[in-house]
């Protein structure tokens, strides 16, 4: 029988790599997928370390790049017949209003449309997967915004606030499970797929923030829970039986949670589903 393939995006720290450790104590292979080569083969070889599992890969990628996503799907497909669950992890808030190369906003470049292409480029293989599971990493923050700026996504015409900036793309993450759970329902293909809100956890988040923020993180972090908490709810989304069937779902603490009521918008959630795809320039979703 066939070990369960697990690629996990930003797993090189925080609560990427502790959801790297405990699914690869549990006999899974492991795909790490980072930005850094230096920072990913250190993770890589603690994952093997701690876990005793040899079967730990690493694949390079910038979330926040469409380029470096397509390299990294070519090299995939090259490695990898299926993919079994894939976690959407990567993510991060900024002080400053940043472009990435694509011309996005920082925070909306890497934390929504880093899920929404990687899994764009993976889903086949998803779809060739035994547990075909996609497992996306939200945020309770997403409850931090009660309007969406529709005529300045990229936020360059506003006062530029790191935090708003972190709520929305956590909505959207939101809006991406919930859209694309239903058309995976729709086209039968058998996948589920979920998010969550992984806790208050202390794992070095906010030190790409203003010095402020990553000062309060710093400081207010050493009373909170370590990654190894955080990354529960992760591991039951990929791992847990009784989940197996349920899709279109937000989990906090490792249940079904509330979201916004802005979040339940189901015209609002297509609407950012289209402009991304009409920003990545994608006429079939999934389909390279």
């Amino acid at each position: 029988m066939r070990t369960p393939l697990i690629v996990i995006t930003g797993a090189n720290s925080g609560i990427g790599k502790a959801t790297a450790l405990a699914l690869a104590k549990k006999g899974n292979r492991i795909v790490l997928v980072c930005r850094s080569e230096a920072r990913g083969l250190a993770a890589q070889q603690e994952v093997i370390k701690e876990s005793g599992n040899q079967q730990v890969f690493l694949e390079l990628c910038d979330l926040a790049s469409h380029a470096s996503i397509k390299a990294c799907s070519l090299v995939m497909h090259q490695k990898y017949k299926a993919i079994d669950i894939l976690i959407n992890n990567a993510g991060s808030i900024f002080g400053s209003h940043q472009l990435t190369e694509d011309d996005l906003e920082m925070t909306f470049g890497l934390n929504h449309m880093g899920y929404f292409l990687f899994t764009h480029y993976m889903l086949d293989l998803v779809k060739a997967g035994k547990e075909k599971r996609i497992v996306s990493v939200a945020s309770i923050a997403h409850k931090m915004t009660s309007s969406i700026p529709w005529g300045d996504l990229q936020l360059r015409n506003i006062n530029y606030r790191q935090f708003q900036a972190y709520a929305l793309s956590k909505l959207y993450n939101i809006y991406f499970t919930k859209i694309l759970a239903q058309k995976m329902l729709d086209e039968k293909t058998g996948i589920t797929v979920n998010c969550l809100h992984p806790g208050s956890i202390y794992t070095g988040f906010g030190s790409s923030g203003s010095k402020a923020f990553a000062k309060l993180v710093q400081v207010g972090g050493r009373f909170l829970p370590k990654p190894k908490t955080g990354a529960k709810t992760s591991v039951y989304l990929a791992t847990a039986p009784e989940v197996a069937a349920v899709t279109g779902t937000y989990y906090a603490h490792g249940r079904k949670a509330r979201i916004s009521r802005l979040a339940k918008n189901k015209k609002a959630a297509q609407r950012i589903w289209d402009k991304s795809m009409d920003l990545a320039n994608i006429e079939s979703y999934g389909v390279i």
